[in-house]
């Protein structure tokens, strides 16, 4: 192999690791959807986007995490699902602190 193809090949071989690497990320990042109601989990644990029980909601809930800022967020109880920041379900559990 010529020095030039060695080069080519080697810069080919970076470039398809950091796109592979990357496309990944981005993949896991828009792989949570929003929760909807009529979820089945949700339905039993009786999610609603917002909640009626004062001082109770998905944003102060032990079981979300993620960033607080964010409208929609990861809970624990909901794998793959992203709640509404307003939310609350039967399993909502004040955060400590």
């Amino acid at each position: 192999m010529s020095q030039l193809d060695r080069r080519n090949f080697l810069k080919l071989s970076a470039c398809s690791l950091v796109g592979i690497t990357m496309g990944s990320i981005s993949l896991r990042a828009v792989a949570d959807e929003q929760l909807k109601p009529d979820d089945p989990l949700a339905a039993a644990m009786k999610y609603v986007h917002q909640s009626t029980v004062e001082g109770a909601k998905c944003g102060n809930c032990a079981h979300v995490k993620g960033d607080a800022a964010a409208q929609w967020r990861p809970c624990n109880i909901f794998p793959a699902k992203l709640v509404n920041t307003n939310g609350w379900c039967a399993a909502w559990m004040k955060m400590p602190g």
